[in-house]
């Protein structure tokens, strides 16, 4: 979807760029959202929820590529199903299957379409509501069905999307005089405004021809952690049950007694799963820990898939990817598969490190959520990143209290580990100074090994010279290189073949790895050879039993520099940092 007047329909391709922009914008409201989460429950989850539910949605359609639009629809629809999280997360999914019938099969939709299946899928939101309330997603839902109808003959989509945005705002504006529990709060339905930021998402890819990304809108008390729960919503448990009756269905019930919502559930059907959370517990917690000790920022080069970036709540500082003279915020404006066809049509690639707005940006989200900052940067033997990520620290913390910055002395998922780990340390309680000591010892004691398929784009990068490029692809050779302790790029050894190199690299990761360390944990990454990259996992994990064994596409950053078929096998020894604080061997 490009920017500008003149866009009269949208098919599958800019259906899908624009649902994966509504995730990312959705996403970067996510800690606002759950701080104005007072209904039904104030668990202060309706953010997260959202978020969860549109990361499946964007997991699935980056997996799918390009597609007609009843693919796109049908699999936007199944995975907002199967990844739907709490009430928010469900009303969404509901909507989005009716979206997915009122498109039915037509291969490009014009705003008329576009408003049947809007209505549509209110519709079906609707009548999936066992008690609808007004003041909450539902009525900021029916407002844009109903404005979309009112704008079907408009020609132009994104005066149309515009239209929907300014009405939606308004109806959002409203929820407060709909629902007491809200007005007595001081904020709107938090659902209903993720809705609006879902359909904002949308109309700011069409406007600007990219994806919006940002901090959140302003500041917010948390009134979740304020406000109790009104005595005829207080059930202890949230149950959720998807289940198998001839379509794939979700249950969501909150209730006293979840066996007794299983067992009816499976009269219905075929249950895949079931999940009971305590309700009462998390919003104890909440109160407890409205705001995060620790919280960590890293840069996009760290590799870390997108559901444990979610889950630890690491804020993430998009790389810059210059592809074809165009500048592309890594992770969030490209995906790897549109990356890699790229580069087999022949387009040429180069990178440049995060700009400095977007560090500031990630910190004060960061400091919104937490008392201490951690950032992990990308080794700064390899980039200007970890540069930069100083500089914007002095810029917001000039006397270094509350954001310390540490250079990971690596990249891909050598840094994604140790960000992971820390995260890990801050959820058991550990202040930032502790965790900061703790990771210098754990990565001193870790490493990585990687191959490459081709030397071009390290030729391109300037990594080798042109005549060892030129001897190395006519001879087949791969050179196995190395994460040194000090963070720089070592060649270590090579080998003929893909198989050669395989069993070289896999030589080094032994005899680095001869103590048998009983706190491992292995990271592999690649570019573009998946089944690859899980084969190599199962064998690792049998071979080393670590604590975790992840497997990750390489971010487009870092694959514009190593290549397609490029892999690395990232190491980190943790023996002994499950001591208490401050207490090291």
């Amino acid at each position: 979807m490009t920017a500008g007047i003149g866009i009269a329909y949208i098919d599958g391709p800019r259906l899908r760029r624009s649902l994966l922009a509504a995730a990312d914008w959705v996403a970067a409201g996510r800690d606002e959202l759950n701080r104005l989460n007072v209904f039904p429950v104030p668990d202060g989850d309706t953010g997260t929820n959202l978020c969860l539910t549109l990361r499946a949605v964007a997991q699935a359609l980056r997996v799918l590529g390009d597609a007609p639009l009843p693919q796109v629809t049908a699999t936007m629809a199944q995975a907002s199903v199967r990844g739907a999280r709490g009430n928010s997360g469900m009303m969404l999914s509901q909507f989005l299957l009716g979206l997915d019938e009122g498109f039915g099969d037509l291969t490009r939709a014009s705003p008329h379409d576009l408003a049947r299946a809007m209505v549509r899928g209110f519709e079906r939101l609707q009548a999936s509501l066992d008690e609808p309330v007004e003041g909450t997603i539902l009525t900021v839902v029916r407002e844009a069905a109903a404005e979309a109808t009112r704008a079907e003959d408009e020609p132009d989509l994104q005066v149309f999307m515009r239209r929907l945005v300014d009405q939606t705002e308004r109806a959002l504006a409203r929820t407060p005089e709909l629902l007491a529990v809200l007005k007595t709060a001081g904020v709107v339905d938090a659902g209903a405004k993720g809705f609006v930021r879902f359909l904002d998402g949308v109309k700011r890819l069409i406007e600007q021809g990219h994806a919006a990304r940002g901090a959140v809108d302003r500041v917010v008390a948390n009134a979740a952690a304020e406000t109790d729960v009104a005595p005829e919503r207080d059930f202890r448990f949230r149950t959720a049950a998807p289940l198998e009756t001839g379509e794939l269905l979700k249950a969501h019930v909150h209730t006293d007694t979840p066996d007794a919502v299983f067992a009816l559930a499976a009269g219905w059907g075929s249950v895949e799963s079931t999940k009971a959370e305590d309700m009462r517990a998390q919003q104890r917690a909440l109160r407890v820990a409205a705001k995060r000790p620790v919280v960590f920022v890293a840069d996009t080069a760290c590799d870390l898939p997108d559901p444990l970036v979610v889950e630890h709540g690491i804020e993430l500082v998009p790389t810059q990817l210059v592809l074809q003279e165009r500048v592309y915020r890594d992770r969030v404006e490209l995906t790897g598969p549109e990356f890699f066809e790229r580069l087999r049509a022949g387009y040429d690639a180069s990178t440049s490190q995060p700009t400095p707005d977007a560090f500031e940006h990630a910190y004060r989200d960061a400091l919104r959520a937490g008392e201490q900052v951690v950032v992990v940067a990308l080794s700064g033997r390899l980039s200007g990143t970890h540069a930069g990520a100083l500089a914007a620290a002095h810029r917001l913390d000039p006397e270094g209290d509350r954001i310390t910055v540490v250079d990971s002395r690596s990249a891909s998922l050598g840094e994604g580990l140790l960000v992971l780990r820390g995260a890990e340390l801050a959820a058991q309680g550990w202040a930032a100074a502790d965790i900061v000591r703790e990771l210098g010892r754990v990565r001193d004691r870790s490493g990585g090994f990687f191959t490459v398929d081709t030397l071009d784009r390290l030729l391109r990068s300037g990594r080798v010279g042109r005549l060892a490029a030129w001897l190395g692809s006519r001879l087949n050779i791969k050179p196995i290189l190395s994460i040194s302790v000090e963070g720089t790029l070592d060649p270590v050894t090579r080998s003929r073949g893909r198989a050669g190199a395989r069993r070289r690299l896999l030589e080094h990761l032994d005899r680095a790895l001869a103590g048998r360390p009983r706190e491992l944990r292995l990271g592999i990454a690649h570019a573009d050879i998946a089944a690859f990259a899980e084969q190599l996992a199962a064998e690792l994990v049998a071979r080393y039993a670590p604590k975790a064994c992840i497997v990750a596409p390489i971010t487009p950053v870092i694959a514009a520099h190593a290549g397609i078929g490029a892999w690395g096998v990232f190491y980190q020894i943790e023996d002994g940092t499950n001591a208490s604080p401050g207490r090291y061997e």
